[in-house]
């Protein structure tokens, strides 16, 4: 066992207070210097539970089985209902959001390159790289029309 945490118990071993054996399979998965780590675990899925799943892995696999049963763990014990699911969720409206932020900003170029061509074609001077400063209004530029609160 002093090869893996220098001679101290794992926090699975230190939890359920019992000796720490050189073939422990949770020794390398939690360190005694993150006891809460393992707490959460066992919470939610039992000591038995997380050493069986753990020994039908391939030794290269439970290091990241280990983290993925940790964080469903915490994510679990924050928020008993719905757990991760809750982060996934609310991960996925910021990218609607995003995704249609993306698509306004897409069409008020579209609507300001347009009113540049018709503009364009009797004024040659005018170039792209010349963008002016926000306006008030959050527009890169000053006659955007505003499109309304519910267009998108």
């Amino acid at each position: 066992m002093s090869s893996i945490n220098g001679g101290r118990r794992c926090a699975a071993c230190k939890y359920l207070r019992r000796r720490c054996s050189e073939n422990c399979i949770l020794a390398p998965h939690f360190h005694p210097s993150d006891p809460q780590r393992f707490a959460c675990v066992h919470r939610i899925f039992g000591a038995s539970n997380i050493a069986r799943m753990l020994k039908h892995l391939p030794t290269n696999e439970r290091a990241q089985a280990a983290d993925a049963m940790a964080w469903e763990a915490y994510w679990r014990v924050q928020d008993p209902v719905y757990g991760s699911c809750a982060i996934i969720a609310h991960l996925h409206k910021e990218m609607r959001t995003t995704q249609n932020e993306l698509v306004m900003v897409r069409a008020q170029i579209a609507i300001q390159q347009g009113i540049q061509h018709q503009n364009g074609q009797s004024s040659q001077r005018r170039t792209t790289h010349n963008l002016e400063p926000l306006n008030d209004a959050g527009f890169l530029f000053p006659d955007m029309p505003q499109l309304p609160s519910g267009f998108f």
